[in-house]
């Protein structure tokens, strides 16, 4: 007996001690949490810049944190808005609503920018902003619920699609820089009125300051190389100088490489006016730079400008890093590093080089649509509008004629696909259903209440020509390589080559944080 009692408290020691050890080396969830989305980021160039880059930006980033090499996002057709919903909701458009930076209303056929909402009045502009389109919770509104409101929650960036999107709906608040004044500004959606320390913020560093009287010339690292240039060029673009000047000025410097020395200073001044990372709650804080080209032009035109965009792009993630480190303390942030995973076209004459190509004139094959349905059923308008590749049927018309929607869609694909430069036609009733891979990643694109009736795909090296809008478009399958790159406290280095998916994101972040993902999120975290 005596010999069983000693047995069982020999056990409970073991395992009270057991505790104490595991205790000892549980990690604390972060204070922060620093959640940044670069626009247009690529694999190639980040790693054809190193040579110009400092120790403490993305050369620390890569060797010292967890790197994902190959990421990737889970539909094909990319922009802007449609990734950063998909980094902080962890699902696909699909599920989100969020197809792209502009869609086409199915009651009004008018265009609808992504966070366009007449109810909220902006606050520091003229633009009227909210997040109301974003269908499904971020890994903002989760914190927020699960902290019941007591965390803190923030986006910024240069664009007003990715700061509304990123903050998410429970935000405290979401900011950007107005294309019309220079000023950061946001939307009462958010806030009634500009809290004291952002109008202290638009006085002491005025984008105005930043542009007027001055130009965009390449960073002193640059001169110091004798023009270091990863592309090939007959003619090496030595320099270049760009003046602001008009009304597009803020438009261009925030598609340049100057936008994001603005980003880092307003982050920091946020970080230090609200509190971020003060107590033991964690905090969230999105944030967006520019990696994309000079004004959005192709890549052969400006290629100096782009490589000089790297290269301070890197002083201000340096920056960035060691700032908020020493506001907050090493031990108490997480970065997590991605890309929008898409890139500006290049606007290359592939006629000139006798590699196939052609014009796509969706509004004239829309046309011949129409007149072949009137061919089978009678005169009619049976095509409502188009809209990108999307076709949208009369849905009232094939009703009073009895036609059903998939009889029309059917006959519309087979059609469609007798047109020269269309590679694939999808229907909606097809992309309900799931299919194969690459169909699935077509339909995690789309979505029944933002997108048309039959989405075209034109074949790679065509262009797709609007004659209503006079928009035109490169079709290309390339794949944009971009990193996933986690970084900061309790965060073991390592290279990782497996293909990951961007949804995972926002998982990961719930994980290391301990709440809930984001409701409509599926996807596990990264480790």
């Amino acid at each position: 007996m005596k010999a069983r009692r000693s047995f069982q408290l020999t056990l409970l020691i073991a395992l009270a001690g057991g505790g104490q050890v595991e205790g000892q080396v549980m990690h604390s969830a972060p204070r922060l949490v620093v959640n940044i989305t670069i626009d247009q980021l690529r694999n190639d160039y980040l790693g054809a810049f190193a040579p110009l880059y400092s120790t403490g930006g993305f050369k620390r980033l890569m060797e010292d944190g967890m790197v994902y090499e190959n990421a990737s996002y889970p539909f094909i057709t990319k922009d802007r808005a449609s990734s950063v919903a998909t980094i902080v909701t962890g699902t696909s458009p699909y599920y989100n609503s969020i197809v792209a930076r502009q869609w086409l209303d199915r009651e009004s056929l008018r265009p609808v920018f992504c966070v366009d909402d007449d109810k909220h009045e902006g606050v520091l502009t003229t633009s009227k902003s909210s997040p109301k389109h974003l269908s499904v919770s971020t890994i903002g509104d989760e914190l927020k619920a699960f902290s019941s409101g007591s965390a803190k929650v923030y986006a910024l960036s240069p664009f007003r699609d990715a700061a509304i999107l990123s903050a998410g709906h429970a935000a405290d608040g979401a900011f950007w820089i107005d294309d019309e004044t220079g000023q950061w500004c946001t939307s009462s959606y958010y806030t009634s009125s500009a809290p004291d320390w952002l109008e202290q913020y638009n006085t002491l560093y005025p984008s105005r300051k930043q542009i007027t009287g001055q130009s965009w010339e390449p960073d002193e690292s640059i001169k110091f190389t004798g023009g270091f240039s990863y592309f090939m060029s007959e003619s090496r673009q030595k320099t270049f100088s760009h003046k602001f000047s008009g009304d597009r000025r803020f438009v261009e410097y925030k598609a340049s490489g100057l936008v994001n020395e603005n980003v880092t200073r307003m982050a920091l001044y946020l970080t230090t006016a609200c509190g971020l990372g003060k107590d033991a709650i964690t905090d969230l804080l999105n944030i967006t730079y520019y990696a994309g080209n000079f004004d959005h032009k192709p890549v052969s035109e400006y290629q100096l400008e782009l490589q000089d965009t790297y290269v301070r792009l890197d002083k201000e993630i340096a920056s960035l890093i060691s700032g908020i480190q020493l506001k907050v303390g090493a031990r108490n942030v997480v970065f997590i590093i991605t890309s929008t995973g898409y890139s500006d076209e290049e606007a290359t004459d592939y006629s000139k080089y006798r590699i196939p190509t052609g014009t796509f004139y969706i509004n004239r094959t829309a046309s011949l649509l129409n007149m072949y349905f009137g061919a089978l059923w009678g005169q009619g308008k049976y095509i409502e509008t188009c809209y990108g590749l999307e076709i949208f049927l009369n849905h009232k018309l094939l009703e009073d004629k009895r036609i059903s929607l998939a009889d029309a869609t059917q006959r519309a694909q087979e059609f469609l696909g007798l047109c020269a430069g269309v590679r694939n036609v999808y229907t909606s009733q097809q992309l309900l259903t799931l299919g194969n891979e690459y169909i699935y990643k077509v339909r995690n694109g789309f979505n029944p209440e933002r997108c048309g009736d039959i989405i075209v795909e034109v074949a790679p090296g065509w262009r797709l020509f609007n004659e209503t809008s006079l928009e035109t478009s490169l079709s290309r399958a390339s794949f944009i390589p971009f990193p996933i790159i986690i970084y900061g406290a309790n965060i073991t280095k390592e290279k990782i080559e497996t293909p990951v998916s961007v949804e995972r994101i926002a998982p990961t972040i719930a994980k290391s944080i301990r709440i809930r993902a984001p409701n409509a999120c599926s996807s596990e975290p990264l480790f």
